[in-house]
């Protein structure tokens, strides 16, 4: 049973050493606090963090609405240290099932990020619109991206 532990002890002590956890909550930012969006962000999960470079990542966003949305567009703007570097349209039910009912649901977006992606701190800006590009919501949260290129590598 010792030698189990002690086998178990030292890859964990090096995953927590190099800050590595496998999902991680993120604070989420209205991008305007005095508008009364359509859909009520909780909360924002990342999964892998800090996202490795060339390995999928999935950002989950747990909402919640008022009103059936039967389709509409996510629009994606990244920020890398406060410079603009990437733009992407997504198609709302490829991120989650419509029509979305009136309750809770989830939009989970996921990204393999390219090997050469630079490590640090980036930002993220999403606007999740409706059929009719109505606005239903805007926030904005930041993430990192780590310095090991893939899981394997520890």
């Amino acid at each position: 049973m010792e030698a189990i532990l002690s086998k178990l002890v030292i890859p964990l002590s090096l995953l927590l050493c190099l800050g590595y956890v496998m999902a991680y909550s993120t604070d989420v930012k209205y991008c305007d606090k005095d508008s009364k969006y359509d859909v009520k962000v909780s909360g924002v999960e990342i999964t892998p963090y800090p996202i490795a470079r060339g390995q999928p990542a999935t950002f989950s966003i747990s909402a919640t609405t008022g009103q059936a949305i039967s389709g509409g567009k996510l629009l994606i703007d990244v920020s890398y240290f406060g410079w603009h570097i990437y733009t992407e349209t997504d198609d709302l039910c490829g991120e989650t099932s419509c029509p979305v009912t009136v309750g809770d649901f989830v939009v989970a977006h996921s990204q393999v990020l390219p090997g050469f992606t630079p490590p640090g701190s980036y930002s993220l800006k999403m606007k999740m619109y409706d059929e009719n590009k109505h606005e239903l919501t805007c926030i904005g949260f930041d993430f990192s991206i780590g310095f090991i290129s893939s899981v394997a590598d520890i």
